[in-house]
């Protein structure tokens, strides 16, 4: 079997990013299936072999080094644009290094938005990233969460709810449970049985609680039906998430889809984004700034990310 590449970024420098990518790496020493390349700023990953006692993990890795983080902004927990810009560049390496067929996928380190944001980049999460590295269409690529034994798409994400229903449509519901279909089959589930959440509680009981999932939900799910998707729904998402049939959810907010599988994989989940030419994963949790540089964060999101996308599990 050829060995599958991954293209690993540190994500935030100043967050637990780079310490779980060489505590993951140090967990997979000797995994003969995986071949894997670590890119970010040297300095950051030296300071974490420091941290982590892991200097000889460093010392055996393909470091691709992404720029200098300027000592006043490494720092430990602490929140800047300097260290955002440096997850962005990580990250546009690492798919840029894929797009150039180097790698065949992307697993990035935990970022933190707001330093994203003070650098002034756009930025709503890694699926919005990829698709203006790769000339794709933001709407186009979406956030799957794998955790729990759960598996759940995000026709919406990083923004207020209300510019989220604004955005919501049929064709976009349609789009990203077909990237979502695409991907449990990618990861082996031939013809996954599809969940589709409403967006008002119990789906809006026909037009009792507003009209927004007779106008958006419901002619999504008959055109699914018409393109052959077996799909249950729309239905709160309460009602699907108690029931457990199904082998995709389908969310329509992000706290429709991260809070479960956040209860029952806290710190564990794999977050996806699927829809793109370039695959890319990362953890289901943050930068975690709280226990950055003590060396107890834990790699188990990072190492079941790598482990999806290299075919492992």
């Amino acid at each position: 079997m050829t060995p599958r590449r991954i293209a690993l970024s540190v994500g935030d420098p100043n967050g637990i990013g780079p310490e779980i990518v060489l505590k993951a790496l140090d967990a997979l020493r000797g995994e003969d299936r995986l071949r894997m390349a670590v890119f970010g700023p040297r300095a950051v990953l030296e300071r974490a072999a420091a941290v982590t006692g892991l200097q000889d993990v460093l010392g055996s890795v393909d470091l691709r080094d992404v720029g200098e983080l300027p000592t006043c902004s490494a720092q430990f927990g602490q929140v800047n644009a300097a260290a955002g810009a440096s997850a962005v560049a990580s990250a546009t390496a690492a798919i840029e290094a894929v797009r150039a067929g180097e790698f065949d996928a992307v697993v990035a380190g935990p970022h933190h938005e707001t330093a994203i944001a003070q650098a002034g980049i756009p930025f709503t999460g890694y699926p919005s990233l990829l698709a203006r590295v790769c000339g794709e269409p933001e709407g186009s690529v979406f956030l799957l969460l794998v955790g729990g034994s759960l598996r759940i798409v995000h026709a919406t994400l990083h923004e207020s709810v209300a510019t989220a229903l604004a955005r919501l449509t049929p064709q976009l519901v349609v789009a990203a449970t077909l990237a979502g279909v695409r991907a449990c089959q990618a990861l082996g589930v031939a013809e996954p049985k599809v969940a589709l959440m409403g967006i008002n509680p119990h789906a809006s009981e026909g037009t009792l609680f507003g009209p927004e999932d007779l106008q958006c939900t419901v002619p999504a799910a008959q055109g699914l039906r018409a393109l052959g998707v077996n799909v249950t729904g729309p239905q709160g998402g309460d009602v699907l998430l108690a029931d457990r049939r199904h082998d995709l959810y389908v969310a329509m907010l992000h706290d429709q889809g991260h809070i479960p599988i956040k209860l029952l994989a806290p710190q564990a989940a794999s977050a996806i984004s699927i829809g793109s030419a370039v695959l890319l994963a990362s953890t289901g949790h943050g930068s975690a700034m709280d226990i950055a540089g003590q060396g107890s964060a834990r790699p188990d999101a990072l190492l079941r990310s790598l482990r999806l996308l290299g075919g492992l599990s």
